[in-house]
């Protein structure tokens, strides 16, 4: 389903909550009895029934059962567990496109910044990405851009997990040691073109490891 606003989710989640409320009347029930019956709390019932928080699939199964609604509760929860489920696959979609959409302008935007040669055909510049001084940042961005683990980064550049996890984490006081940081340059030049846009890409972004 296109177009799912978190109004829409927000009003459908309401609505399950004042459905809650309408068969407990029904049946009689305060909350507090209702949430003796299904041995819940009655901060959880409230909240359920305001719409603030839909709680897992086995209360309202035992809501349903307990009032007496003959499945329709538990219908209008699998209902709106669908819509919210795709209204959060949207958004993930919505993310990885834009994330697409970024790094294509990256790249976009390197060709164009490149000199024309007439005598050599262009080339992306990010074929000659170099670092002027590693730091945790630069060290993560190249790991996430080879798409390798800690370890097998590790691996690759003839160091421990430790090193490797300390360089990233501001662990040890000092950048990566001179020898380290050629190393590092070296597994840059020869990684290819992809994957020098993916570490464009990554420095380019806002830091989300805080």
């Amino acid at each position: 389903m296109d177009g799912i606003t978190s109004g829409l989710v927000a009003e459908q989640r309401k609505d399950l909550g004042r459905q809650l409320a309408g068969w407990r009347a029904a049946a009689g029930m305060t909350q507090a009895q209702l949430a003796k019956r299904i041995c819940y709390s009655r901060s959880t019932l409230a909240n359920a029934e305001t719409g603030r928080d839909m709680s897992i699939r086995g209360f309202w199964c035992d809501a349903d059962d307990v009032v007496g609604a003959n499945g329709a509760l538990l219908a209008a929860f699998d209902q709106v567990a669908a819509l919210v489920r795709d209204f959060h696959e949207q958004r993930a979609s919505a993310r990885d496109r834009e994330r697409r959409q970024r790094a294509a302008r990256l790249i976009a935007s390197t060709i164009e910044a490149q000199p024309s040669a007439p005598a050599e055909p262009r080339r992306c510049q990010c074929e000659a990405v170099v670092v002027g001084r590693w730091t945790e940042r630069e060290v993560r961005a190249l790991r996430e851009a080879l798409r390798m683990t800690v370890h097998d980064f590790a691996q690759r550049l003839g160091a421990s997990d430790a090193a490797v996890s300390g360089w990233e984490h501001r662990r040890t006081p000092t950048p990566p040691k001179m020898a380290a940081q050629a190393v590092l340059d070296q597994t840059l030049a020869l990684a290819d073109t992809d994957t020098k846009a993916r570490f464009l890409l990554i420095l380019n972004t806002p830091d989300q490891h805080g």
